[in-house]
């Protein structure tokens, strides 16, 4: 197939654009680059052996999606371009709100025009808030507690009521829980920009020595050691759901939601030990207040995943810290220092 991936110079873009080239596809990536490096897409094509075209646009630039997707025939879009900062959506709501939401309706519109029709959306299990329900089935109520996890929901009922309107569309939502690792090559990874939002790339910064400690909130949730449990994947497993997903759509008309985790909880303190197991040392922590609007526990249930797309996660915890260390260890400062 020919695959329009956009925002695919990212974490998880990469590692499907990646696995889309080695499952035999061909793909143009489009991003703007605001969160991402190109030198991701050039590793990308090192390790596959194959070309990746690339387009540096902006989902709110029609005139220069249009040209896109005007200049190549796609089959299937998988698209991956957003914000994704919890705290910065809370200080900037109208930024998130125009890029994710506005920046899909651009899309939409621009693939309508060109007759594609075919969309893997990237969602996220925020969506679900700060549920109560574990573990978490896609039958669960959405309720996102905040404007990044809003912009998830509100892509999610556009996408919904296009492929109730449209019969033509083929639209799998992906609600994905906590991506982690890299590709064993060590070769790409998640490189942050700023701060890290997300737990794993935190500690690995801290253990490769960019960062003091690791701020640990909340030791006195009901969980067996006090600290938040979360269901970790790898991100890889996580482009393998894409890759299922994609090939489910060939041959289904219609809007289908999957969830993509582990369906096994790992708590904050758990993350933090085995990343100090792969990295041979341990990782500095200190323990701070709860965050408000944080579940004690959150995981999937991966069962509709497995059933319809004959998918699962079967990388562990282990070796996601591992991956994601050989990453770190041999970028310690990501893709800006490349070597």
């Amino acid at each position: 197939m020919k695959v329009l991936v956009t925002g695919g110079a990212g974490y998880i873009g990469s590692h499907t654009t990646l696995s889309l080239l080695e499952d035999g596809h061909d793909v143009v990536v489009l991003d703007n680059l605001c969160n991402s490096n190109a030198e991701s897409l050039r590793r990308v094509e090192e390790l596959a052996g194959r070309t990746v075209e690339f387009r540096q646009i902006d989902l709110l630039d029609v005139v220069g999606l249009d040209a896109v997707l005007a200049e190549f025939r796609f089959d299937a879009v998988i698209h991956f371009a957003g914000l994704k900062a919890v705290g910065e959506s809370v200080a900037k709501p109208l930024l998130y709100y125009q890029n994710n939401v506005v920046g899909t309706l651009n899309l939409l519109h621009g693939m309508e025009r060109a007759g594609v029709r075919t969309i893997v959306f990237s969602s996220s299990a925020t969506v679900y808030g700060a549920s109560d329900q574990v573990p978490l089935n896609e039958s669960a109520p959405l309720d996102a507690s905040n404007p990044y996890g809003r912009t998830k929901e509100q892509i999610e009922d556009i996408l919904s009521d296009l492929g109730a309107a449209d019969p033509r569309w083929r639209i799998a939502l992906l609600r994905y829980f906590n991506p982690a690792g890299a590709h064993a090559s060590g070769r790409i990874g998640e490189d942050p920009q700023g701060m890290p939002n997300n737990l794993l790339p935190f500690v690995a910064q801290v253990a490769v020595g960019r960062r003091d400690k690791v701020t640990v909130f909340g030791a006195d949730y009901p969980t067996p050691d006090g600290t938040g449990i979360r269901d970790y994947i790898h991100v890889m497993d996580l482009a393998a759901g894409h890759i299922a997903a994609l090939g489910f759509l060939n041959s289904r008309c219609g809007v289908f939601r999957w969830n993509l985790g582990t369906g096994r909880g790992s708590s904050v303190m758990e993350v933090i030990a085995a990343f100090g197991e792969a990295a041979g040392h341990k990782v500095k922590h200190e323990f701070a207040d709860r965050r408000p609007g944080d579940a004690a526990i959150s995981y999937a249930d991966p069962a509709a995943a497995l059933a319809d797309l004959g998918w699962s996660a079967h990388r562990t915890l282990a070796q996601m810290c591992e991956d994601h260390w050989r990453w770190q260890r041999k970028n310690p400062f990501g893709y800006s220092k490349a070597v």
